[in-house]
């Protein structure tokens, strides 16, 4: 009998023992960096979010780990596989043409309680936030923006969208990033057809450059050819009027001879220009009234000095 109690002490001892250990290993939870945790107390969720060993009440509170990291979900294509889903892809735009869109959405938990209560899949609504976005606006846009020239401008109008629209059904998540990963028509024929736009659209930018290049290249030595023609026909005309201005003094000069003597200086001025017209002329002035005769040049009488 004395063996019986024992043996039953000791299971009970065990029992208790292996009891505490469960509860006591149940009672503690870790919380990672990059995730937060929703503890529920009778129902009152309440969340967690510095990373570290946290307790909590067995039986009482119960915990539910959120990841926060940047999570990703593809549209249009199957991740992984890269198939295309067609029926998330295939799209209308402003002039009637059917397109082929693949996008790539970023995403992370920003309220982990809205997280989980708001709604029973928040990732599900999100993407299906982004599809409604995503047709509206590729509907604003004719085929060739989509595909070549307006991706930029879309991403940016489709992320406002969502942001709006996310924000107003507020479950907890917040867009990181959308971008186009691949936009085609559906056929082959006119994916050549938009390649070979896209070549020359290339090929334009290209002439542009180097024209732009050759226009920086030959724009400096014409501004200084420029310069060295306005330089010299600067300097003609400053000689032009020093000349000018010599020749109206020297005018001037001689008008007042004139005045005070005209008939020596009409004289003079024809025999100058006779010299200068005719260098080897001999002039012979003959005064009749002194009888007395001059022979011009006079190198004819004395030789030419040695």
């Amino acid at each position: 009998m004395i063996k019986e109690k024992t043996i039953r002490r000791v299971i009970v001892a065990a029992i208790i023992v292996v009891a505490a250990i469960i509860i006591l290993s149940g009672s503690f939870y870790t919380i990672r960096e990059q995730e937060q945790a929703v503890v529920t107390t009778f129902g009152n969720p309440q969340a967690v979010t510095e990373p570290g060993l946290h307790f909590k009440i067995p039986f009482v509170q119960e915990v539910t780990k959120v990841n926060t990291t940047i999570q990703g979900i593809s549209i249009g294509y199957e991740m992984g596989t890269n198939r295309s889903l067609e029926d998330e892809s295939l799209m209308i735009t402003s002039d009637f043409n059917f397109v082929n869109v693949d996008f790539f959405l970023e995403y992370k938990v920003v309220d982990p309680i809205k997280a989980l209560y708001a709604s029973s899949e928040p990732a599900f609504i999100l993407k299906n936030i982004a599809l409604s976005c995503i047709r509206s606006t590729i509907g604003l846009y004719d085929v060739d923006s989509v595909i070549t020239t307006g991706k930029n401008e879309i991403q940016s109008v489709i992320r406002e969208a969502i942001m709006q629209r996310l924000e107003a059904h507020n479950i907890g998540l917040q867009l990181v990033n959308i971008t186009i990963q691949d936009a085609e028509p559906p056929t082959a024929d006119v994916i050549e057809a938009f390649k070979a736009v896209e070549t020359a659209k290339q090929g334009k930018e290209t002439a542009i450059n180097n024209a732009q290049k050759y226009r920086n290249e030959q724009l400096p030595a014409a501004e200084a050819k420029i310069d060295r023609i306005l330089k010299t026909a600067e300097a003609q005309k400053q000689a032009r009027i020093n000349e000018a201005t010599g020749q109206a003094a020297r005018f001037e000069e001689l008008f007042k001879e004139y005045i005070k003597y005209p008939t020596v200086t009409k004289q003079r001025m024809f025999f100058e220009a006779m010299s200068d017209l005719l260098p080897d002329l001999t002039v012979v002035i003959d005064n009749s009234e002194t009888g007395v005769s001059k022979v011009l040049p006079l190198e004819s009488f004395t030789g030419p000095e040695n």
